[in-house]
């Protein structure tokens, strides 16, 4: 037994995804997170949504809704399956 508690190595497809500039920076504070930084979170993600919005226009609206169409037929597939 050491004095120390070492933390655990992550595996490295997730020190992969935590590596991505701002996507995986968001990422590791939603794991990682306290009640305060989820809100930070969505926050940063509704920012960036918006200044998608503002860039692009319409197709800054539809295209990341329509992405999101898959992800909420899985989640809903996971609900009904208990």
């Amino acid at each position: 037994m050491s004095a120390i508690e070492m933390p655990m190595r992550l595996p490295i497809w997730q020190r992969l995804f935590f590596a991505i500039p701002v996507f995986g920076w968001l990422a590791r504070d939603a794991a990682n997170a306290e009640a305060e930084d989820l809100f930070y979170t969505i926050g940063a993600v509704f920012s960036m949504w918006g200044c998608s919005i503002m860039l692009f226009g319409l197709p800054g609206l539809y295209i990341p809704a329509l992405m999101m169409v898959p992800v909420m037929f899985l989640i809903l597939i996971l609900i009904s399956r208990g």
